[in-house]
């Protein structure tokens, strides 16, 4: 069953949502439930999802930089190797 929900949002991101709608053949309101719906979906998910304490384990705690380029680094350790 369908019930009316009344936002407020800023201006220009109703205009902006609603040329997306548009340009996806959507209507915004059927957008706006979809994207509620992977919320709802997702936490009730989680809660389903327990992990294993060896997955735990496998943290290591490790905090990469942002802009951390992993396929450089990664070039130049083949580059070292096959030398």
């Amino acid at each position: 069953m369908d019930a009316k929900l009344t936002l407020k949002l800023d201006k220009f991101v109703i205009d902006k949502a609603k040329e997306y709608a548009v340009s996806h053949k959507r209507s915004l309101s059927r957008m706006i439930e979809a994207y509620l719906r992977t919320l709802v979906d997702k936490e009730s998910n989680e809660a389903d999802i327990e992990i294993s304490p060896f997955v735990k384990s496998m943290k290591t705690g490790v905090k990469l930089p942002s802009d951390y380029d992993y396929k450089k680094d990664y070039g130049d350790y083949l580059m070292e190797k096959y030398k």
